[in-house]
């Protein structure tokens, strides 16, 4: 039995990397398609979001130069790129899915609407939300919490490479401790680098708790969708 009937599953563009330090990994996207085979059998409604880091991050690029808002849309075409490949992954596990973009680009993907997708959601088709919210100043963070408020999920599951959320960045500080369960009121107050400040807020304000968890480690996502304590809990 699942945890959660709806989930939105935030997944890192620079996750896609794997070993390679660049691009996309085949190996750890074909990981990442079985995990969310594995969890799409459990009867679980799925939402993606997963970020570009891995191609271009607008943000990085206005400091070489680059115009924001230009960067941040070339950072959101990085995000139509990994959505793609991802979607291409699931197809190749057998896995029915939709690819919806924030801007329009059809036929590379149909254009997001919320009604859209609850529908392809509950027909049992993943569906990949690429593009960001289509606007630029706003990162992937904010773009999961918008989506995961928007189809109503019941969790947003954020998979990154650390096991949860600690006092203290825990690859630069031998010291920090992990939280099994958090506050969004106490990330603020301690200012954790959970997400950005925008998504968190959006996240409390509509009641959209958050589990953030080890993606990298193939099997975590069913231990989590299973109730295992693997990850950090947040919640208003």
């Amino acid at each position: 039995m699942a945890r959660f009937k709806r989930i939105l599953l935030k997944l890192s563009g620079e996750s896609l990397m794997g070993k390679q330090g660049y691009g996309i990994d085949p190996e750890r996207l074909a990981e990442y398609a079985r995990q969310i085979k594995e969890v799409h059998e459990m009867g679980v409604q799925i939402g993606i979001v997963i970020g570009g880091g891995n191609i271009f991050r607008g943000l990085s690029g206005a400091t070489k130069g680059f115009d924001r808002v230009k960067g941040d849309q070339m950072g959101m075409l990085a995000t139509v790129i990994n959505s793609l490949a991802l979607s291409s992954a699931l197809t190749t596990e057998g896995v029915a899915n939709k690819v919806l973009t924030a801007i329009r680009m059809e036929p590379i993907g149909e254009f997001y609407s919320k009604w859209r997708a609850i529908e392809e959601m509950e027909a049992g088709k993943v569906c990949i939300f690429s593009a960001g919210t289509g606007s630029p100043y706003f990162t992937t963070d904010t773009g999961s919490s918008l989506r995961g408020v928007e189809i109503e999920a019941d969790v947003m599951l954020k998979g990154t490479r650390v096991d949860g959320i600690y006092t203290a960045d825990p690859e630069k500080d031998p010291t920090a401790v992990k939280f099994d369960d958090i506050t969004y009121s106490e990330i603020l107050a301690r200012n954790l680098k959970v997400m950005d400040l925008s998504a968190v807020v959006m996240c409390n304000d509509n009641h959209l708790p958050i589990y953030v968890f080890n993606m990298d480690v193939v099997g975590n996502l069913k231990k989590v969708m299973e109730g295992e304590a693997i990850g950090t809990y947040v919640h208003p």
